[in-house]
C-alpha cells in the first residue's frame, strides 16, 4: 500500500494532473481563465488522432492471436459495464430511467484523457505495455454509448435511430481515432518517425493545456451535485473501482502484461465527457446534462486521475 501511496504522490505532481486542479481553482476563485473553444477543439483533435496513430503503429506489429482475446473482453465489458452502472443507479439515486440511462451512456463509453494520462503514467514507471490498447479504447467506445441509451430510450419517445447511430460512428472521437489507427498501421514504424516530433514530443505539454479546460469545465458542474443527492457521488466514486478493479483482473486472466492490464482497467474506470455527451444530447435531450457531466467530468475523473489510476497500477502489479 505505500507504494501504491507513492504512485498517487507522483501522479497528482504531474504537470498535466496539476493543470487540471489550476484549473479547479479558478472556478473557486470565479476568475475568468478559459481556453477559447476553437483552441480547445483543436487540441482534442491533436490528442485523439496522435493517440490512433500510435496505437496503429503498434497494432501492425501485433500478432492477430494475441488480440483477438483482447478485443473480445473489450466488446463484451463495453456491453456489460452501462448495465451495471444503470442497475445500480435505481439504488443508490432518485434519478428518472432517462438520467440513469444518459449516465449509463458515459460510464459504458470510455474517456480519452484518463487512458492518455494512465499510459503515460504506466510507461513512466518502466512497464511494457501491449501496443493495441488504443484499438481497444476506440472498439469501446461505441457499445456502452448505445446500451445506455437504449436503456434509456424507454422513457424517450419519438427518437430516430438513424441520427444518433451516425452521431455515434462519424463522431470525432471514433472517426480520429480509428483514422489514426489506420493511419498508424499503413504507414508503419517508419513513418510514424517523420512525424514523431510533433505526435510525440509535444504530447505531454498538449495534453496540459486540455486538462487545464477540463478542470474548468469540471469545478463548474460541481453545483448540480446536491439535485441528484449523495448517492450520484457515491456511485461516481465507488462504480470506477468496482469496474477498475474488476477490467485490471480480467486483463491479467486473458495474458495481458501488467501495464496492460492496469491500463485496460483503467479504460474499465473512466467515463465518456467527450462523444458521450454529444450522442446523448442529441437521442436524449430531456436528460439533465447537470447529471450526468457532474458525474463524469466533475468527480470520476479527477478521482481517476488522482486516485484511481495508481491504484489500478499497484494491484496490475500485485497480481501480475
Amino acid at each position: 500500500m505505500f507504494e501504491s501511496l507513492q504512485l498517487a504522490v507522483t501522479n497528482l505532481t504531474s504537470p498535466p494532473v496539476l493543470a487540471f486542479v489550476l484549473g479547479l481553482i479558478a472556478v473557486g476563485l470565479r476568475s475568468k481563465l478559459e481556453i477559447p473553444p476553437q483552441i480547445f477543439s483543436a487540441l482534442s483533435i491533436y490528442l485523439l488522432l496522435a493517440i490512433g496513430i500510435k496505437g496503429g503503429v503498434g497494432l501492425r506489429n501485433a500478432d492477430p492471436t494475441q488480440i483477438a482475446a483482447p478485443i473480445a473482453l473489450a466488446i463484451a465489458v463495453g456491453l456489460l459495464i452501462p448495465i451495471a452502472a444503470f442497475a445500480l443507479l435505481k439504488v443508490l439515486t432518485p434519478l428518472s430511467q432517462l438520467d440513469r440511462g444518459a449516465i449509463a451512456a458515459h460510464y459504458g463509453s470510455t474517456s480519452l484523457v484518463t487512458f492518455t494520462a494512465g499510459l503515460m503514467f504506466v510507461e513512466s514507471l518502466g512497464l511494457e505495455t501491449e501496443g493495441f490498447l488504443p484499438t481497444l479504447l476506440a472498439i469501446m467506445e461505441v457499445p456502452g454509448l448505445i446500451v445506455g441509451l437504449v436503456l434509456a430510450r424507454k422513457a424517450s419517445k419519438g427518437q430516430s435511430w438513424g441520427p444518433l447511430m451516425h452521431e455515434v460512428l462519424t463522431g470525432k472521437s471514433i472517426l480520429l481515432l480509428v483514422g489514426g489507427l489506420v493511419i498508424g498501421a499503413v504507414s508503419g514504424q517508419t513513418g510514424y518517425e517523420r512525424v514523431e516530433p510533433f505526435f510525440g514530443g509535444l504530447f505531454v505539454g498538449i495534453l496540459t493545456l486540455f486538462l487545464l479546460q477540463l478542470g474548468i469545465q469540471a469545478g463548474s458542474h460541481l453545483k448540480e451535485l446536491p439535485q441528484a443527492g449523495w448517492g450520484l457521488l457515491v456511485f461516481a466514486l465507488g462504480f470506477p473501482l468496482i469496474a477498475g478493479f474488476a477490467g485490471v483482473a480480467l486483463a491479467a486472466w486473458i495474458g495481458l502484461s501488467a501495464g496492460g492490464a492496469a491500463v485496460f482497467g483503467i479504460l474499465c474506470a473512466s467515463a465518456s465527457y467527450i462523444a458521450a455527451p454529444a450522442a446523448v444530447k442529441l437521442s436524449l435531450p430531456q436528460a439533465n446534462p447537470g447529471f450526468y457531466l457532474t458525474a463524469s467530468l466533475g468527480i470520476t475523473f479527477p478521482f481517476n486521475l488522482i486516485v484511481g489510476i495508481p491504484l489500478f497500477v499497484w494491484f496490475a502489479q500485485v497480481i501480475g
